[in-house]
């Protein structure tokens, strides 16, 4: 969810790129191992959900930008629903309402 979040957001952009924006942008911590982010990428890819292509880097390397497809786009939006969905199940647990409010 949150790969196919940042290339909905940012745009185009190559592993590292990626991993930098969860990393930053959950104050280090999230942080994806390249172990899971390349596997889980080429599974995204078989499934259609993201394209990629080589181009360079701002740093003149060679490296696979990937970028969000329509299906992409839609499996996104189902795992935001249920991750919502799960997260008010934990909240009822944690904090659950009091009787009669």
């Amino acid at each position: 969810m949150l790969v196919l979040q940042t290339l909905a957001r940012r745009g185009p952009l190559h592993g590292y790129g990626i991993a930098q924006h969860i990393r930053q942008n959950t104050d280090s911590v999230l942080q994806i191992e390249e172990g899971a982010l390349y596997p889980a990428l080429q599974r995204m890819l078989l499934k259609g959900w993201v394209t990629a292509e080589w181009r360079q880097t701002d740093n003149n390397r060679r490296a696979r930008f990937y970028t969000l497809t329509g299906d992409g786009h839609r499996q996104l939006e189902a795992e935001v629903d249920e991750f919502e969905r799960t997260v008010r199940a934990i909240v009822q647990v944690i904090r659950p309402r009091a009787v009669g409010a």
